[in-house]
């Protein structure tokens, strides 16, 4: 792989005409569409999953959780990576490992084998969403054009993200919990030979090198801290089994940290967080993120676990909420050019803890209308309403060399702390459970992870207000 890296995009290869515009930009979409799919679809066959591979409460998490802290610890090098390397060139083996470890994951008979499948989903989901963007933006001319073309990116990812439940229930529920992955590998073959057809893509990073120690260091920072908390739950807090990787993460996130400081293309340049509008922003998304992303996670098991909804059942049940995502980061520039980014922010959390206040009193019979749709709906709306003002906050005090780095930085606290966020709150809920899995011990289990969110919802309103730059104040 290192030769084929080294190889000009170019080279030993006939000249051709320039594809068709929105075929490279539907290619693209269509590559970030399973990078996005692939964090919900699985939700709904968790429980599926359960039995099949023998999971218990804490390993299933780790399903969700090794994609995401392997998509969040080397996203920051995707992009760079398509620089040095060719975008085309990384775009296919991003989808290529994705594909390949979909495969892998949908034929595992074991759980430490559809784990580590997972993980590499993830590394190849890093590696392939940076580069679809970039193929968006390189194909399209700069103004009105490039505008819609990377709006249409942001809903199709968006619409992954909302179709996840539906698909994963359709498929769990005619097929197996296997197809949940197995249907990436045909989409993936075909969008690879449609890439390896029609797209185009030449490196433009010079001599500058990849920190893949960073990247390295981060991602196993994150495991090892996420691994550390779900021993808790069986050893408690002040075992060995438990401090050991609690102080083994916290020393290798230290020592990215380090590394990150002394390096000539760091992943992640520290300086940059010393920005009041880029350190409070990313701060705020990490605090959202680790209390929103797990309640895809929870409400599903709710939902099948205590309610007893089939997959299907259960992917339907959460549509509204997906679409009400959509909606919330459509409303948001909106408001915000009457408001501020800071107001709308601090409102979408505000209603986002009020979703979450209303999901902590589920019961056991709860219906429909008021233990999942309405308390999901105002989740995910103040959710999308959120995300695109903290995302422009951050955006507005980096210089424009740096855009592309700043958004990767909110895209990865998102990740990280969703996938943080996941590893602590399943925890919580299987210290509540105390391995009892009646109805009624599930629901106290889960009905305490959403009051936990609603604190941290509620710390991250209350801190965005006071740190935020208030409308046209600076950056600094």
């Amino acid at each position: 792989m290192a030769h084929m890296l080294e190889a000009p995009d170019t080279a030993r290869m006939p000249v051709r005409t320039a594809s068709p515009m929105w075929l490279v930009v539907a290619l693209a979409c269509a590559g970030q569409f399973l990078v996005v799919l692939d964090i919900s679809v699985v939700n709904v066959a968790l429980p599926s999953i359960r039995g099949a591979l023998a999971f218990d409460e804490r390993g299933l998490q780790w399903v969700v959780t090794a994609y995401t802290i392997a998509f969040a610890g080397f996203m920051l090098l995707g992009g760079p990576a398509g620089d040095l390397y060719g975008r085309k060139r990384m775009f296919l083996v991003g989808l290529g490992l994705f594909t390949l470890a979909s495969l892998a994951g949908g034929l595992a008979q074991e759980g430490w084998q559809l784990l580590l499948a997972r993980a590499v989903q993830g590394l190849g989901a890093a590696v392939l969403a940076p580069s679809s963007l970039t193929i968006v933006t390189s194909a399209v001319p700069e103004g009105a054009a490039r505008a819609r073309a990377i709006a249409t990116w942001t809903a199709v990812g968006a619409g992954g993200g909302a179709a996840g439940g539906f698909v994963g229930g359709l498929l769990v529920d005619t097929l197996s919990w296997r197809w949940v992955l197995l249907i990436n590998v045909p989409v993936g073959v075909l969008v690879l030979a449609g890439g390896a057809r029609w797209l185009t893509g030449g490196r433009a990073g010079g001599g500058r090198r990849l920190d893949l120690p960073g990247a390295v260091l981060v991602t196993a920072g994150l495991a090892t801290l996420a691994f550390g908390v779900s021993q808790t739950e069986v050893e408690g807090w002040a075992a060995g089994a438990t401090l050991a990787p609690l102080g083994a993460g916290l020393a290798l996130i230290a020592l990215f940290l380090l590394v990150e400081a002394r390096a000539k293309a760091p992943l992640m340049p520290l300086g940059l967080l010393r920005l009041r509008s880029v350190g409070s922003a990313n701060v705020a998304t990490f605090l959202t993120g680790s209390a929103m992303f797990c309640m895809w996670f929870f409400m599903t098991m709710y939902a099948q676990n205590v309610l007893g909804y089939t997959p299907l059942e259960a992917g339907l049940a959460l549509v509204p909420s997906s679409l009400a995502v959509v909606l919330g980061s459509q409303l948001a520039p909106r408001l915000m050019r009457r408001a501020g980014a800071r107001t709308v922010a601090v409102s979408g959390t505000l209603i986002a803890l009020t979703g979450c206040a209303w999901q902590s009193t589920m019961t056991v019979d709860g219906t429909y209308l008021t233990a999942i749709m309405f308390p999901g709906v105002l989740m995910m709306l103040g959710t999308g309403l959120a995300g695109t003002p903290l995302a422009t906050v951050a955006m507005s005090g980096a210089a424009p060399g740096e855009a592309g780095l700043v958004s990767g930085l909110v895209n990865t606290s998102r990740t990280m702390g969703g996938s943080l966020g996941l590893a602590v709150m399943s925890t919580i809920a299987a210290a509540r459970t105390a391995g009892v899995r009646t109805p009624q011990a599930l629901t106290e289990g889960y009905a305490l992870v959403f009051v936990v969110g609603t604190a941290v919802l509620a710390a991250a309103a209350l801190l965005m207000w006071l740190w935020l730059p208030r409308r046209g104040a600076g950056a600094h």
